[in-house]
């Protein structure tokens, strides 16, 4: 075999999960297929949903498990806030709390969750505190009922932020709630198996909206995601 045919590189279609629409996200060139696993690929929520230019401000990660063919399927490696739009949402004479600690899924996976909350003017520690334990408290009972994919869309369309606030704006005055980033902790070699073939389901509320303007629209092009070493 020459060195031309070892360099030849083969172009992997990387798909997104079920639960955000199994659509393709990004296309990676690779020398060997199977050494794709690990890599990390970053899409914003507006790749994902095309609905709302707003949700550019949250970036998602997917880990690619395995590889197919010329067809890489990934696992919601978490998300996050840009900075950017962090920064924006700090003002003077406001409070900001954060929340961060780990919590168990349904299907055995480990996620560290950060929670984030503005408020509309000062507060006190107590007030802070009490602000985390009703995170805490949400986070705690709902987590470990939901599968990874159901938090994934949970945490990322804002019903978990939505929660915390119904019941946070008791002790104060609020601004914004967020879940502002997610790490998904379980190492690659103990999670489950991926289970194929991929088919396009579990999308609901927006993200559904989102799939069936793109189905109406015709054909999308593939988005380049941005691929980042494990």
């Amino acid at each position: 075999m020459s060195a031309r045919q070892k360099r030849e590189k083969v172009w992997l279609t990387v798909y997104a999960p079920p639960y955000f629409g199994g659509s393709p996200i990004a296309t990676i060139p690779t020398s060997r297929p199977e050494s794709a696993v690990g890599r990390v690929v970053e899409v914003t929520l507006y790749d994902l949903l095309k609905l709302d230019p707003s949700q550019y401000v949250i970036k998602l990660y997917f880990q690619i498990e395995r590889v197919e063919g010329a067809e890489a399927y990934t696992r919601y490696k978490g998300h996050e806030y840009t900075v950017e739009y962090l920064n924006s949402l700090v003002r003077r004479g406001t409070s900001m709390v954060n929340w961060i600690h780990d919590y168990r899924t349904k299907d055995g996976l480990d996620l560290r969750v950060y929670v984030v909350v503005f408020t509309q003017y000062r507060i006190n520690t107590s007030r802070k505190h009490a602000i985390r334990m009703v995170a805490h408290n949400i986070l705690q009972a709902r987590v470990p009922e939901m599968t990874l994919g159901q938090y994934a869309q949970e945490a990322v369309l804002g019903r978990l932020a939505s929660e915390i606030h119904n019941e946070a704006k008791k002790v104060a005055v609020l601004r914004h709630v967020g879940i502002r980033k997610t790490k998904l902790l379980t190492k690659l070699e103990e999670r489950p198996p991926l289970e194929l073939p991929y088919q396009v389901g579990g999308i609901s509320g927006a993200q559904g909206a989102g799939q069936q303007r793109r189905s109406s629209a015709g054909p999308e092009p593939v988005i380049r995601g941005e691929v980042i070493a494990p």
